[in-house]
């Protein structure tokens, strides 16, 4: 353990935040539970500000649940992506506070009540993008995000999008989740003032490639200021927003 931290559990310590005995069950259980099939990192929100995200997909109900349990048993929000109804029934039952968001298929566990900050714009391209989109939105507002959503404000009618300018301008930082041809994401990214989180979808006509057109499009897009994520990946692109959106000065 490094002493950085130690400091961060002890601060937490002094200030009433968690009791000694809560204090020692971190530090009982840093840096990793071995569940057999996982290692459960219990001590990546001291590194990172935030616990490990299960990934569902791929995992046997059992295994996702299983990983779940841990982090709610340490008392910390958890986001599970890509996950089932029949997996939320089962975290249901230790979970009551547990939400199961159906269009990015992800759950969320609040621990306490968390005081969102800054302000984090979410866009599609199309109504066929909004699942990626929610994993972003969910993704930011689990970990501390004033998250807002426009949907549907692709170039194809580009005047749909000229009617959110105001949202556009005061964002602290937007994502924009664009299959197709992915050109959305050049567009806001000469339009607003802020860093731009492009992810392409997977969604479009055979020759957009599962997506790959509209990566390589936002790549070599010529907006200054334009990051871009893996093909769906809705969760990097929230998570990165987040992280941007939590800098200094990211209350407006």
């Amino acid at each position: 353990m490094t002493h950085s931290e130690l400091d961060k559990i002890l601060n937490l310590l002094y200030d009433n935040k968690v009791t000694p005995a809560e204090a020692m069950k971190k530090l009982k259980r840093f840096p990793a539970e071995d569940v057999e099939f996982a290692n459960v990192d219990h001590h990546r929100a001291i590194r990172q500000g935030f616990p490990e995200v299960v990934y569902c997909e791929g995992k046997d109900e059992k295994q996702s649940v299983t990983i779940i349990k841990k982090i709610v048993d340490m008392k910390h929000p958890v986001l599970a992506t890509r996950s089932s109804e029949q997996v939320y029934a089962k975290v249901k039952r230790f979970a009551k506070n547990a939400k199961f968001h159906e269009r990015s298929r992800a759950i969320t566990i609040e621990a306490k009540k968390i005081k969102r900050t800054g302000s984090v714009l979410v866009l599609s391209a199309g109504t066929s993008d909004i699942p990626v989109a929610e994993e972003a939105a969910v993704t930011a507002d689990i970990m501390g995000s004033q998250v807002k959503t426009v949907y549907d404000v692709g170039v194809a009618g580009i005047h749909r999008l000229f009617k959110h300018s105001d949202k556009i301008e005061k964002a602290r930082v937007i994502i924009v989740v664009a299959g197709m041809d992915g050109a959305l994401a050049s567009v806001v990214g000469g339009l607003a003032p802020c860093p731009v989180v492009a992810v392409p979808t997977s969604v479009g006509y055979g020759a957009s490639f599962g997506g790959l057109s509209a990566l390589l499009a936002m790549l070599n897009s010529c907006s200054a200021g334009v990051a871009v994520q893996n093909i769906d990946n809705g969760f990097g692109a929230g998570a990165l927003a987040h992280k941007i959106n939590s800098l200094p000065g990211s209350d407006k």
